[in-house]
């Protein structure tokens, strides 16, 4: 522990001295598209004088904290000649249902634990762990269903467990998202091109226009960078300096491309008809009858060797009943959704997953009109007014690494500044969803994200105690080659947990939409469907007028 702590302390001590030496850099500049200039009187800048792995000075330790809760199970290193028929797959893997914890018939409150195996193309079983799983129970004709939670054992085999909350029958359903395999191939391209989606931005001074790369980190000298450090936050964002312009002539960010480095065996790893995203079937019956729980039945916390599942809540007749306390109000027409946000101001604030909230609400509220901000439809920013009813709904997209097409430079904004800006209150509602657009980086820069936005929203809470802070998780979405890539399931589980993980003690309420993804029986989507995104707002205003 002791030799822990100094190097901890040295390693603070040597980002420190990085920070201040970029704070001495970036102070003098007006705005952050202002010209970065080497002082004639210094040595050329060293080439590294970034890091896709940096935090701030006073977030190491929670960071590595951090990194360690979600630490993956080792997988299979791949030589360059490996067999696909060696890799884990989902013909010869099955799962078997296992008999009642205390023997006799299944009733509501129990856990279901199912045994989960899998084995590669020739049948064999997997000695080690590593393959993403995932795990349902559901029943098609009450529309009901419930996330399982998936235990690695790290020997090829794994428990997924299940709470029972309806009566009747209830269908087991377990997914292969990725081998194990598949997970080291993803975990080498974060660590070795964490620059594979890449970005530009045009710069412009009358007739003269040029373009160039930017990034979180450009391996380059700083007199070769426009330097777009956020001055408050710190949050890093370089620009190769265009050949004849100035930094400070920079108008729009873009997503530039992506950069495709996997071998043709690697990529089949990635194959949504094989091994990517397919069902495992079941060695018995797969699914089981619930009936009625007696009365003044206790639950145990453990159940076998493993702990009661605790699922956030679970379908029942197409709707979302939530089990961490919230009751979850139903809106079905528009003039109760009007009468709850009745002079109520939300902010949201986030990726496209965000924006589709603005979308459902501006078109299921007649009287929500939105005024046109002459505003790119991708990346806004939004505004809707309902006059009569004094209700205000803007949208806002965050600020670097964002994806979209093309945003004008003088409109990145990242969240925590604006939170900063916020007067606050009980009529003020703020909803955040930030996720999908940091997949393809190393887990510290989204780390360092959250981060700064919980700063933000505790000082937020500290000087308007009744405001309303809605965080919107990560969901399971549908996965190409492509999308394996840059935005899997895989990397959007672990930043899930990262993210819970950030915000768990600060009071804000969250939207699982993980859970309601995963539990709902439609396709999983990066933006769900509308039954599942009603869903989501219901429960978004179920916190905003809660049942008295």
């Amino acid at each position: 522990i002791h030799i822990l702590q100094v190097k901890l302390q040295l390693y603070c001590c040597v980002l420190m001295a990085r920070f201040l030496k970029m704070s001495v850099l970036t102070t003098k500049a007006p705005t952050p598209n202002a010209t970065t200039s080497k002082r004639p009187t210094e040595p050329p800048e060293p080439a590294n004088i970034c890091s896709f792995h940096s935090v701030l000075p006073e977030d190491v330790l929670e960071a590595e904290l951090l990194k360690e809760s979600i630490a993956w199970p080792e997988t299979p290193s791949l030589p360059p000649n490996f067999s696909l028929n060696d890799t884990s797959g989902s013909a010869h893997s099955t799962f078997t249902i296992l008999p009642r914890n205390g023997g006799g018939s299944w009733r509501v409150g129990d856990q279901l634990e199912v045994l989960i195996q899998i084995a590669d193309f020739h049948g064999r079983r997997k000695s080690s762990g590593g393959d993403v799983l995932l795990a349902r129970l559901h029943n098609p004709t009450l529309f009901a269903g419930v996330a399982g939670r998936v235990l690695d054992h790290r020997n090829g085999s794994y428990t997924a467990a299940f709470s029972l909350l309806w009566e009747g029958s209830a269908q087991v359903e377990v997914t292969l998202v990725h081998s194990s395999e598949a997970v080291t191939v993803l975990q080498k391209l974060t660590q070795e091109q964490p620059d594979r989606v890449f970005f530009r931005s045009l710069f412009r001074s009358g007739s003269a226009t040029e373009t160039t790369t930017c990034n979180v980190c450009l391996q380059a000298p700083l007199e070769k960078l426009c330097n777009y450090t956020d001055l408050h936050t710190g949050e890093p964002w370089f620009c190769y300096k265009p050949k004849k312009l100035n930094c400070g002539t920079r108008i729009t960010h873009a997503k530039g491309g992506f950069r495709q480095n996997l071998r043709r065996m690697q990529e089949k790893l990635f194959n949504s008809a094989v091994n990517m995203k397919v069902y495992i079937p079941a060695s018995g019956p797969a699914n089981i009858t619930v009936s009625t729980k007696p009365k003044g039945t206790a639950l145990p916390e453990k159940v076998g060797n493993v702990l009661r599942t605790k699922p956030s809540g679970y379908y029942y007749n197409g709707v979302w009943r939530s089990l961490d306390g919230t009751t979850v109000r139903q809106f079905e027409t528009a003039t109760k959704m009007s009468r709850c946000l009745k002079g109520k101001v939300l902010h949201l604030y986030g990726d496209s997953t965000i924006r589709q909230w603005f979308e459902y609400l501006t078109k299921t509220l007649p009287g929500l009109k939105t005024f046109d901000l002459k505003t790119p439809k991708q990346n806004g920013p939004f505004l809707a007014l309902d006059y009569p009813n004094n209700i205000l709904v803007s949208f806002r997209c965050h600020g670097p690494p964002i994806r979209f097409s093309s945003v004008p430079a003088n409109q990145l904004r990242y969240i925590a500044n604006e939170l900063d800006a916020l007067l606050g209150g009980t009529n003020t509602v703020v909803v955040i969803g930030i996720w999908s657009h940091f997949s393809t980086f190393p887990v510290e820069v989204y780390i360092r994200r959250l981060l700064t936005i919980r700063r933000a929203v505790e000082q937020l809470l500290t000087r308007a105690p009744g405001t309303l802070v809605i965080i919107r998780t990560a969901n399971p979405k549908a996965l190409s080659l492509y999308e394996a890539q840059t935005n899997s399931d895989w990397y959007s589980l672990q930043h899930d947990k990262v993210l819970r993980a950030i915000f768990k003690k600060v009071k804000v309420r969250l939207v699982d939409a993980w859970e309601m993804t995963l539990a709902h029986h439609l396709p999983h989507n990066l933006h769900p469907q509308p039954p599942i995104i009603q869903n989501m707002i219901d429960v978004v205003l179920s916190h905003v007028c809660p049942q008295r």
